[in-house]
Order: C-alpha cells, then structure tokens, then sequence
C-alpha cells in the first residue's frame, strides 16, 4: 500500500518533539499546534523518534499520540517511527500503525543488541514485510552502536517499500557508499549542518531537528542546499546547529522551543532533563541569527 503522497515531495521531514505539561503527561493541544506549524511548513512529520522521545513513552502513550495525529488528518505526510530491541513486539507496533492514516515508517537498527550484517538484515526484513507503507531505514550509529552497512542495504533493496535511508553517521564516505550500493533508495541527510554538503553528493533531502523551532527558515535552508547555488549556507547554520546538540537532543530544541512560547514547558523524559542545559546563551543567539537569515 502506497502513500497517499508523492514522498518525493518533500525534501524536509522534521523530527517532532512530543510537548508535555507541568504533571509530564502529553500535551495535546501543544502537539496540535506543533503539527500545525509544520503543516504551515509544507514540512513532512516524523512522530515518536529520538527527538520525539518516543522510548521514553509507554505503550499507551504512543499509541495515544499515533492515533492522535492521524485522526488530525495533516495535510503533510506523517511518517512513524519503530525502533527498539524486541522484534515481535516492533511487528505488533507495525501491524496497529497499518490500521491507521500512516504514510511512512522509520526503521532504527535495533538498540543495544549490536548485531552484526547477518542480524540486521533479518531484523530489517522481517520490518520491512510486515510494513503496508514505504520505509525510511535508519543509519545513526551513535545510538544503535552499530552501522548499517552497504552490504545491509543489498540484502534488502528487493523490497519495494524500501524507500529511503536516513544517515546520520556524520561521514560523507558512508553516504557515498550507500549511493553506489543502492542508487535507487533516497537518502536524507539526518544532521542538519550536514545538509549542504550531503545536496552535493545527492541527497534527497533532510530529517531535522531545528526544523521544530525554525519550520520555515529550516525548509528554506534545504531548498537552497538542493539548489546548490547559495554559498556560504554552512557558516550560519553549523553555529545555530551546534547549539541543538550541545547536550543529548532534544533537550536544547526544547528548551528552545519554551523561550520562543512555543512549549509550555521544557519537560522531558527521565534520564533526560532540561536542567542538563542551565545557559542558554548559545541557544538565543542561535535563534536571533536564524530568524533574521535570508
């Protein structure tokens, strides 16, 4: 089953976060609010990622926001995360999200487990069968422990619903391999100050953390990366991206997100916390610089 939109589209996917209230519980006219700007956006929705610390929620939660958002009928593409460790339980999570308005999932490598090209495979595979929409597998090395590799990618690239890979390893070598292995799967950059050098080696676009506090501005930053004829996109946006990462993402987004009045508050998920980040200088400037670049 296809998506209902033309994935190509939409060079900018942003890694929502999920807002919650001052008692920790998810915040749903936030998370409305946030679906709406990115709409505004014309920016495709990712849910229940790293940044959206989808882990950190209980089943109930996720599936709460997953029927949430898609019974909001977003005029954007919404693409869901799966990502764990136990493999039935990602195909039970697979199989609900089929039932509903889905059109894209986000496959993780599975956590803590390491498993070597022979594993990944068969974890992938088993995803990606049971999956009734295209899929976007998920190359961050920093998290998992482990790379998907080239050869990973062979293994799969017969599956028709196996769209795009988003790489987020840092290495301009890996895409290139990527490239090569499997020049018919898109690949999105997953570092944003990366974007303008991932363009020139063929990417497809961006998964972004900034886009949540800087929608617009952030999908005008990939337009020109794609273009290709707009220097200097790198200096500005490394410094402002910088800031985002300086502690565990997405405690700086979100401490960004409630100075700029766009969260109510700046809660997250134990082990994660705001207090991790007590200046927040970086982060102003960060958004003075973005908000006034053209």
């Amino acid at each position: 089953m296809k998506s209902q939109f033309d994935l190509s589209n939409y060079p900018l996917w942003t890694a929502l976060v999920t807002p919650f209230d001052a008692n920790n519980n998810v915040d749903y006219n936030t998370l409305k609010q946030l679906i709406n700007e990115q709409q505004q956006a014309n920016n495709g929705i990712l849910i229940l990622g790293s940044t959206g610390e989808g882990l950190a929620l209980d089943k109930h939660e996720q599936r709460a926001i997953v029927e949430y958002v898609s019974a909001l009928a977003p005029s954007v593409p919404l693409m869901v995360a799966v990502g764990g460790f136990n493999l039935t339980e990602q195909l039970a999570w697979i199989e609900f999200c089929n039932t509903l308005d889905v059109d894209a999932y986000l496959l993780g490598s599975p956590v803590y487990a390491k498993p070597g090209d022979v594993g990944q495979t068969q974890w992938f595979d088993a995803l990606l069968s049971k999956a009734k929409k295209p899929c976007m597998l998920y190359n961050v090395p920093g998290r998992s422990a482990v790379s998907i590799t080239p050869q990973v990618l062979k293994n799969l690239q017969h599956h028709d619903n196996f769209w795009a890979i988003k790489e987020a390893s840092g290495d301009i070598a890996t895409f290139e391999a990527f490239r090569n292995t499997a020049p018919h799967i898109a690949i999105y950059s997953g570092d944003d100050g990366l974007m303008p050098y991932f363009a020139q080696a063929g990417a497809a676009g961006l998964v972004s953390v900034a886009a949540n506090a800087w929608p617009e501005q952030t999908a005008e930053f990939v337009r020109r990366s794609l273009a290709g004829t707009f220097p200097n996109l790198f200096t500005t946006w490394t410094s402002a991206v910088n800031s985002l990462f300086s502690v565990a993402n997405p405690i700086p987004v979100k401490v960004l997100m409630h100075a700029q009045g766009k969260l109510a508050t700046p809660h997250l998920r134990p082990p994660l916390t705001h207090l991790e980040l007590p200046c927040k200088q970086a982060l102003h400037y960060a958004n003075d610089s973005i908000l006034s670049w053209n």
